[in-house]
């Protein structure tokens, strides 16, 4: 599927060749990741992706495509290192580590933070299944540094006894036609308790392949992001 934006992913992946980045977490990790900043920047979007998935995502590709077109800088990581990766492909274990990915994107803010060309942006994240738990703990624990987070099919309700305690305005996008994440997200959005919606995607399954389901996904968080990082 996804065959109507082929050309934009194309066009994006070459140019996330081109920006190619090493984000220092602590002392020992590097994690390798893409990053676009478009003319006069309105914030950054840290991307955090789901179970198995990297930066080259072509789902999350088309939605930072859209955001760089909004004027939003983008940084796509990959929240493993090379290492990890190959250990990751025979176990599976590690892209279900909920607090080891929550503090890659802790470290990867920090990172955005002290970069100079994204030091005095506003930080939101884009979380998509198991990133959006982690997208979610790491906003507890930055409440001053993140100002907004969008889950697209995500599994927020992994994060837990956190979600009581984050206030950064959190928007949950599911697709209509993926009923146990849908109650998954119900529950967990009950349990927020800063400005939050939940966004139902009509006809859209848990990957967003179906015609128009991904340009929606990224109009809601092109929206999301237009309020609370821009405004």
């Amino acid at each position: 599927m996804l065959n109507l934006e082929w050309g934009e992913q194309h066009r994006q992946m070459m140019n996330n060749t081109a920006n190619q980045v090493q984000v220092q977490i602590g002392h020992n990790i590097r994690l390798e990741g893409n990053l676009n900043i478009p003319e006069n920047a309105r914030g950054v979007v840290l991307f955090a992706h789901g179970s198995g998935s990297s930066r080259f995502s072509p789902r999350n590709q088309y939605v930072a495509g859209v955001l760089q077109n909004a004027g939003f800088a983008t940084l796509l990581i990959d929240l493993l290192t090379p290492q990890e990766e190959v250990e990751d492909m025979h176990t599976a274990r590690l892209r279900f580590d909920i607090p080891l990915l929550s503090q890659r994107v802790v470290g990867a803010t920090n990172w955005l933070t002290t970069n100079p060309s994204t030091s005095n942006l506003k930080i939101g994240y884009f979380g998509a299944s198991t990133g959006a738990a982690a997208a979610l703990i790491a906003a507890s624990e930055l409440p001053l540094l993140v100002g907004a987070v969008v889950s697209r099919g995500g599994r927020p309700d992994l994060a837990g006894s956190c979600l009581t305690s984050i206030l950064t305005p959190t928007l949950l996008i599911v697709g209509g036609n993926d009923p146990e994440v849908i109650e998954l997200n119900r529950m967990a959005f009950s349990l927020l308790r800063g400005p939050k919606e939940l966004e139902i995607v009509p006809g859209a399954t848990h990957l967003f392949e179906e015609p128009g389901a991904l340009e929606k996904v990224a109009q809601l968080a092109g929206d999301w992001f237009t309020r609370y990082l821009a405004g």
